[in-house]
């Protein structure tokens, strides 16, 4: 059945629908937006999807036809210019709801870490096994449960091993280790898939998501909520990061085996004022790059997000570009809004769990 839902959300991008063809300006707060702010990331969009134009595959919503015949126009709009922006998506996209779902934040934390391990930094960051492949990159058919990643074993695509095992040495001796840091700073890293990492001798070390090990995500906070040490509306990035650091070590990585997703990661190359590189192979953007299932959403796209900002209790209404993708991040109505990299941005990404409607543009 979910097969066949994402098969028709593929086809209703992909053809145009046949629901009324709405214009962005009917959307919550189009007037008050600044539309030139998105023309950045769309146009990294544009330029990568330009130079390679995605593979077909079954796990990934079609781009619709026309989208990269918008791109020169995108690519010659006066920078800041939100009256020229505003128009050109007015001109040039219409709206198809994707209904009313979950928005929630991301953002790229700062650690403290050390090249080599030591009492204040005993858990490696791995760089991805040569033997991890990408289902999607092979052409491979929908895997169970979703599984993109895992290892090839008779034709058959299995998970590698979990979070725990790994924790406990699987991978060692391999030689995959990137550097070195706190257990809880490595857990929320995986969940945030892209960091800055401050070494002890003095580097600066960017990582960003390179893999998975091919087991289901599980938000550990859930746990909490259940056995009563959180309410629901309690659970955030800081109240789960704060239980872990005060509960007793033993039970605080416990906590954190239940989530037996784990993530690889890769070093980057990139200026200190550049955001870390998303699924769509470009860097993202504060505030206007988001995360979404592209069995539904095609990478590349324009999103418009309306719900609520959790630091300020005002309205979010802005128009993103879809460029990630999560493991958390499932069904039409569905978006994580990579916030920044300061203060504020991991603030606002831990507690940014909210309802909002969410809508796609597509090319007329």
């Amino acid at each position: 059945m979910r097969g066949a839902v994402r098969l028709a959300a593929a086809l209703l991008l992909a053809a145009g629908g046949a629901l009324a063809q709405e214009p962005p300006a009917s959307l919550p707060g189009w007037a008050n937006d600044r539309q030139a702010e998105a023309l950045v990331p769309l146009r990294a969009a544009c330029a990568q999807l330009t130079a390679q134009p995605p593979a077909p595959s079954p796990l990934a919503a079609p781009l619709p036809a026309g989208f990269l015949a918008l791109c020169p126009q995108a690519m010659a709009l006066p920078a800041g210019d939100h009256a020229a922006a505003r128009r050109f998506f007015e001109s040039r996209f219409v709206v198809r709801r994707l209904g009313e779902g979950l928005l929630t934040g991301y953002f790229e934390p700062e650690l403290r870490g050390s090249p080599t391990p030591g009492s204040r930094h005993p858990t490696p960051l791995h760089a991805r096994p040569p033997e991890l492949v990408d289902a999607e990159a092979l052409g491979l058919p929908p895997q169970p449960g979703g599984r993109r990643f895992g290892v090839l074993r008779e034709g058959r695509l299995e998970p590698m091993p979990d979070r725990a095992a790994i924790q406990a040495g699987a991978l060692a001796g391999r030689g995959l280790e990137l550097a070195w840091v706190d257990p809880v700073d490595a857990f929320f890293l995986h969940i945030q898939g892209s960091g800055r990492i401050l070494l002890t001798d003095g580097r600066v070390v960017r990582l960003g998501y390179a893999g998975q090990n091919g087991h289901p995500y599980f938000a550990i906070g859930q746990t909490l909520v259940q056995r009563g040490v959180l309410t629901r509306e309690q659970v955030s990035l800081q109240s789960v990061r704060d239980w872990l650091r005060q509960a007793p070590p033993r039970e605080a990585a416990a906590l954190m085996a239940r989530n037996t997703s784990y993530i690889f990661f890769r070093e980057l190359d990139l200026p200190p004022e550049a955001g870390p590189i998303g699924t769509l192979g470009v860097p993202v953007t504060p505030m206007r790059s988001v995360a979404v299932d592209r069995a539904h959403v095609p990478l590349g796209l324009p999103v418009w997000i309306a719900g609520t900002d959790p630091l300020t209790g005002l309205p979010l209404e802005r128009l993103t570009i879809a460029q990630d993708t999560g493991g958390a991040i499932r069904g039409p109505a569905r978006a994580d809004l990579f916030t920044g990299w300061d203060a504020e941005a991991a603030e606002r990404a831990g507690r940014m769990r909210l309802p909002a409607a969410l809508f796609v543009l597509v090319p007329r």
